[in-house]
């Protein structure tokens, strides 16, 4: 009798535990990049109103204690060769591949960091709408690696705030890779892309057919 007491309980409690686990709140999606460009919200984009200095950067990065800002702590976690930390976070030694054009920099002075969402774009796609706070947390977003990348001053400034459809890395072998992450940054962050942006997504994403998109929400 007892036994079967205990067996109804244990089964009562199995039953429900599924209830009771709660599942991720932000969790890592992987599709195909032609189905990701159709999940992209379709607006028309609007600059009225924007000031760069809307998105607060550098900011004291992910360790506030360790003395380097968003910057530095890109440069330390992109590095082929890690370079040598010093006191405040001076960089010294240390090699990049930047991907855009594919070119070897040996020197931290002669890398940008990009957002793969420039600033401007980010406010034309929905960031006019957001709090300093989140906005704040685009321009300085450590938590993937793709939304922030060191890449030469040369094409950093060649891209400025263009996107897709004007503007595509030096290098045509990485489009399929430079565009999914493209896609997924502005997944991650829920914004928009206007209807030449998306054209020109999709003509990238026919000669891709094996590339995908990762991406995670954003807190």
């Amino acid at each position: 009798m007892i036994r079967s007491v205990l067996r109804g309980l244990a089964t009562a409690a199995l039953a429900v535990l599924p209830l009771t686990v709660s599942t991720p709140a932000h969790a890592v999606e992987t599709l195909p990049l032609s189905e990701a460009i159709v999940r992209l919200p379709v607006a028309v984009e609007s600059r009225d109103g924007y000031d760069r200095d809307a998105f607060k950067h550098w900011n004291a990065g992910a360790n506030p204690s360790d003395g380097c800002n968003t910057r530095a702590e890109v440069l330390i976690a992109e590095a082929v060769e890690p370079p040598t930390v010093g006191p405040r976070c001076r960089l010294t030694g240390g090699r990049w591949w930047s991907y855009y054009d594919q070119v070897w920099v040996s020197s931290a002075s002669g890398l940008d960091i990009d957002h793969m969402g420039p600033l401007a774009e980010a406010w034309d796609s929905g960031a006019s709408a957001w709090s300093a706070q989140r906005r704040e947390a685009y321009a300085n977003d450590l938590g993937a690696a793709t939304s922030l990348v060191a890449v030469t001053a040369r094409s950093n400034r060649s891209k400025s705030d263009q996107d897709p459809a004007q503007w595509l890395p030096p290098a045509a072998e990485v489009h399929c890779r430079y565009v999914a992450e493209w896609v997924g940054t502005k997944l991650r962050w829920t914004l928009s892309a206007d209807e030449a942006e998306v054209a020109a997504l999709r003509e990238v994403a026919d000669g891709c057919p094996e590339q995908t998109v990762t991406y995670e929400p954003a807190p």
